[in-house]
């Protein structure tokens, strides 16, 4: 029995992680940031599980959105029989900064 499908992270994504960790950390608590980080963690555990659990996006439709806190959505697709995190983004940007590719 399958248990979840790979997880890949794009370098543009590993990338909107990383700053998002740097502005988490310059204006967060640090209880704040575990709490990000398991929203995080569980969200991505749900997405191995069933990758069509979450909405697709309004942009492509190839494309999912899941909310990982309100300020943060992850996007992903199923790509090869794997997961491939193209974007972690961030709400307080404007959303034409959003790269889906």
């Amino acid at each position: 029995m399958k248990t979840g499908y790979k997880i890949f992270w794009t370098d543009f994504a590993l990338d909107e992680l990383a700053q998002t960790i740097k502005y988490l950390q310059e204006n967060w608590t640090e209880k704040e940031i575990k709490i990000f980080s398991t929203q995080l963690e569980e969200t991505i555990v749900f997405i191995s599980k069933n990758p069509n659990l979450f909405q697709s996006s309004d942009t492509k439709k190839d494309v999912r959105r899941a909310v990982v806190a309100k300020h943060n959505s992850l996007y992903y697709r199923l790509k090869n029989n794997d997961i491939e995190i193209i974007s972690l983004f961030s709400h307080r940007q404007n959303p034409k900064k959003r790269k889906l590719k």
